[in-house]
């Protein structure tokens, strides 16, 4: 009881600053290995865990569906090997996948039509795939993400134009020496209730070395 007390206060604290942009959460750690320029940057991230729901639309009903299925996970919907549910931490960013399909005059992998894209926390450090606490819930489920190199594009305020900041992202990497492989998708760092402006988001997309 003391547990969920306890748990649930600090979430209240960890919101009442996250309406500032002041962010305490644990961030999986990556290398930044280049820089194309202030909002855009190379990463390289190691292999991770994390907890996902596949998106049946990409409208905003859908999009909070997933949230609250994967905020009642990292809550306790979910079962150790030998005893009840296990909350933990937060963390950021929020992935989120959509299903369209995206246009583009660059060389890119489309996500394929049938493809109901994803919302995905990733899941504190100290788990791997055999140790997390497993779902409760079985449109809830954990994935194993390998290492990757990403970009991103980093922005503020409201989601609304994200489709326009992942096409600027793809625009901005013609002629460089990254080329995207797969359909850009988006990273929130904050919650809505965060000050628009003071709101981190990005736009980001899957890159390899062109030849």
């Amino acid at each position: 009881m003391w547990q969920s007390i306890s748990y649930y206060a600090a979430l209240v604290l960890e919101s009442a600053l996250g309406v500032f942009g002041i962010r305490i959460y644990e961030e999986p750690r990556y290398e930044v290995i280049d820089h194309l320029s202030d909002r855009v940057e190379i990463r390289r991230y190691g292999p991770r865990v994390a907890v996902e729901v596949q998106l049946a639309s990409a409208d905003e009903a859908e999009r909070s569906r997933a949230f609250q299925l994967l905020f009642r996970y990292i809550a306790g919907a979910n079962r150790m090997q030998a005893s009840g549910g296990n909350t933990m931490a937060m963390t950021t960013p929020v992935e989120v996948r959509d299903r369209e399909l995206v246009a583009m005059t660059v060389p890119v992998e489309t996500v394929d039509s049938r493809d109901t894209g994803h919302m995905r926390f990733f899941l504190p450090s100290k788990y791997g795939l055999d140790s997390a606490p497993k779902p409760e819930n079985p449109a809830v489920r954990l994935a194993k993400v390998p290492e990757e190199t990403i970009a991103t594009l980093r922005f503020s305020g409201s989601p609304t134009y994200v489709a326009k900041r992942k096409a600027e992202l793809v625009k901005k990497l013609a002629g460089t020496n990254w080329q995207p492989t797969s359909a850009p998708y988006t990273l929130f760092y904050d919650a809505p209730f965060t000050l628009p402006f003071l709101r981190r988001n990005e736009a980001a997309v899957a890159v390899a070395r062109r030849a």
